[in-house]
């Protein structure tokens, strides 16, 4: 599309000019004898196009005649070089992955590119976006930057009155960053409906790694996506393996010349050289950072410029003049004489006075005004943000005003050092949470959130003030927020053992997580959710209950967090209309389809979160087979087949109680039902539960089991305990018997 390819002449016009800052001078790019250009595209060493020409492999450029202008590729392969930068960086261009189907469902088109950097030079986080395309889309992009990742992000809209031009906030467009130091990829795009509900204006779903800045969504790409096969991609290029202190030992190979520096590469292993101040040129080659003559540039000296070896000296001759001889210094003065000029020094002095007196005035009056300015643009946001409804809310609170903080930006500043990337405790898609340290030394998590809708302010702020209040022991407590910024940051107790995701799917955790501590965080986790789903003043929906959400303290218990997406419910309503928000692999599909949102939605989601615990498998993982990716549906249809004992992680087979395990796995099962009419409420799953945690307690639970027995119990039908609705199961009633009868019979 136009806009696309007038960022990238914009760019490539922004890398010309400063390359052309070298080239100006006439100063050599490549070794004597090598071709310095192919086309359009300078290259420089430590690169070249022939043997001899680079410092290795890794650097050689194939240029490519049978184009009019030549075209470079790297090493001898088919990736398309555009600039090479001596600062690190070298833009090439990357294939798109797109997925295509007719108007009945059926795929035609589709292409899942992969890129492998074979000469190790990791792709630039700082520089490029992984972005999607499309209203029925959802895409991965997986590989390698030393240990295996994957990330992705979807894109969903139900008509093109949803979209916002330039907003890849995720409605019809989502963006996400590349981490650091990954060396290759591949990318997955995907739909849910294969686009029927929306091929008229959707056709197809497009994904792709972007330089920053070249591509700006179009509500037109979903019809017809013109950004082309390919889109430009910013490589970080540096020397060899080693840092500088290790490569300045072997002198030998040592890649930085007379009157350079070397500097540590900031994405992946090696170092870069830069000409000293003073210098420029390519200090790749020898002799290649050559002095500069600063005294070419008449604004340096008033009179009397000495160029020198990487610097230069100004200087006053005349007579009767002193000083540094430099523009921005004192210059070249006059020296006075107090015996000849006594009137002409008292002038001079009452002028100097005046000056600086006026200076010193205009001064206080700029940074007065400033600071006046900016208390404005904090009330400004404090009244917009809703800071005087919060007031209003508080104050109905007699005697707890003092539970809710409202901090000042400058508390949370100083809180986070500034909000300083070593502060990062997390990152999604709602935001970056912080750690801050308050002035008590007490420690707080503090959620900057991406973005506000000022229609949702006077609920924005009713949530905090109930949210606020909600003072359970297995739930995050909200401390307080703070108004004053564009966006509204909140303030969270500190959690400190992590989450559950690392503690079941990360193998240094997972083994610390026997069966008994897992049934002990479900149930734990399944109170908390009662708890806001009955026992709140206002009842509260969670939206997005998953294993990243439940955080444990040092004691592994747990806390409910993240209520980034949660809705309060009006007391005289079961259900209300919303935007669908979640995590694929945790969303309700009712919920999904019908944009209805009930309590039962976070059954669902509790639901997979004890089929996580049970199984230690992902939620969703694209590493699966097709039919295991979604783990909700691999773990309904296993236990349909009967097995259960093939897909229960093995260290729970040795550790739990069979009987107690197959008890859970058919609960999971009940809160998995696609209808959400014949799931239990979140009040009846917790009550279960606790009445299978205390089947270990008593002795009709402890006998020794047989294999026979085992096997019967994993292998028998699960269909007994799913015919009722909600409380009303056979398997519910019976379980809350026998843990009546076996209270009864403890010493009785």
């Amino acid at each position: 599309m136009a806009s696309v390819h007038l960022a990238i002449l914009q760019l490539t016009l922004l890398w010309v000019v400063e390359a052309s800052i070298v080239n100006t001078n006439a100063l050599p790019l490549a070794k004597d004898g090598c071709e310095a250009h192919c086309g359009n595209v300078s290259i420089p060493y430590p690169f070249g196009t022939r043997e001899g020409c680079y410092v290795n492999d890794n650097f050689l450029i194939t240029c490519n005649h049978t184009y009019n202008p030549p075209l470079a590729f790297w090493a001898d392969g088919n990736i398309n070089v555009t600039n090479i930068r001596l600062s690190g960086e070298m833009r090439i261009y990357a294939f798109v992955a797109y997925d295509c189907y007719n108007g009945t469902g059926r795929s035609g088109r589709k292409n899942h590119p992969w890129l492998e950097s074979v000469n190790h030079f990791p792709i630039s986080n700082t520089r490029n976006k992984f972005m999607a395309i499309g209203c029925d889309t959802y895409a991965m992009i997986k590989g390698s930057s030393g240990t295996n990742y994957a990330t992705g992000c979807m894109s969903l809209c139900d008509s093109t009155r949803d979209v916002v031009e330039g907003s890849c906030s995720g409605i019809g467009c989502c963006e996400t960053a590349i981490p650091r130091g990954v060396t290759d990829f591949n990318i997955e795009v995907s739909s849910y409906y294969n686009h029927t509900r929306v091929w008229e204006f959707n056709p197809c779903s497009y994904a792709f790694v972007a330089e920053e800045g070249t591509y700006n969504f179009s509500k037109q790409d979903l019809q017809n996506f013109k950004g082309g096969l390919e889109m430009p991609m910013v490589l970080n290029w540096a020397i060899g393996d080693q840092n500088c202190s290790e490569a300045k030992k072997g002198l030998e190979s040592y890649a930085c010349m007379a009157n350079s520096e070397c500097h540590d590469s900031n994405n992946g292993p090696g170092y870069q050289c830069n000409c000293s101040k003073g210098y420029q040129g390519n200090p790749y080659l020898k002799d290649g950072c050559q002095d500069i003559d600063e005294c070419l540039n008449s604004t340096i000296c008033v009179q009397n410029c000495t160029n020198l070896p990487g610097t230069y000296n100004c200087s006053c001759q005349l007579p009767g003049y002193d000083g540094d001889g430099k523009w921005d210094g004192t210059g070249c003065k006059l020296i006075p004489s107090p015996e000849r000029f006594p009137l002409i020094n008292r002038i001079s002095l009452g002028v100097s006075v005046s000056l600086l007196v006026l200076v010193l005035g205009i001064s206080w009056l700029y940074w007065g005004l400033k600071r006046r300015k900016l208390i404005k643009l904090k009330e400004k946001f404090f009244k917009q943000n809703g800071g005087f409804l919060l007031q209003q809310q508080l104050s109905k609170h007699n005697g707890s005003i003092e539970t809710t903080q409202i901090f000042t930006e400058e508390e949370l500043q100083k809180a986070t050092n500034n909000y300083h990337e070593n502060r990062i405790l997390g990152q999604g898609g709602q935001g970056t949470v912080y750690k801050g340290i308050l002035p008590d030394n007490k420690i707080v998590a503090i959620k900057k959130s991406k973005i506000i809708d000022q229609s949702q302010v006077e609920q924005f702020i009713n949530e905090v003030s109930i949210l606020s209040q909600i003072n359970h022991r297995n739930v995050v407590k909200l401390l307080g927020c703070c108004l004053e910024t564009e966006v509204p940051l909140l303030v969270y107790e500190f959690v400190t053992n992590g989450t559950l995701f690392n503690h079941i799917h990360k193998t240094d955790h997972s083994s610390t997580l026997q069966w008994q501590l897992r049934l002990q965080i479900a149930v734990e986790t399944a109170g908390a959710l009662s708890y806001l789903h009955s026992a709140a003043s206002t009842p509260v929906i969670h939206r997005d209950i998953k294993s990243t959400n439940v955080l444990l303290d040092d004691n592994y218990k747990a806390k409910v967090s993240d209520f980034g997406a949660s809705r309060l419910v009006p007391l005289d309503h079961t259900q209300l209309t919303t935007l669908v928000q979640g995590t694929l692999g945790y969303l309700d599909p009712e919920y999904f389809h019908s944009s209805q949102l009930t309590e039962k939605s976070d059954v669902y989601s509790f639901g997979v979160l004890l089929a996580e615990l049970l199984t230690g498998m992902k939620a969703l993982s694209f590493e699966r087979p097709e039919e295991e990716r979604n783990l909700a549906m691999h773990f309904v249809s296993s236990m349909n087949e009967s097995r259960l004992f093939e897909i229960l992680d093995q260290r729970m087979l040795n550790e739990g109680n069979a009987k107690q395990l197959n008890e859970v796995a058919m609960l999971a099962k009940r809160c998995l039902k696609v209808k959400g009419e014949e799931r239990p409420t979140m009040k009846e799953v917790a009550m279960e539960l606790e009445g299978l945690k205390a089947m270990t307690k008593h002795p009709w639970v402890k006998g020794n089991m047989s294999s026979e027995e085992t096997e019967y119990l994993l292998q028998k039908p699960y269909d007994d305990c799913v015919d009722g609705v909600s409380g009303n199961s056979t398997c519910y009633d019976s379980i809350r018997k026998q843990v009546s009868i076996s209270i009864l019979d403890d010493g009785r």
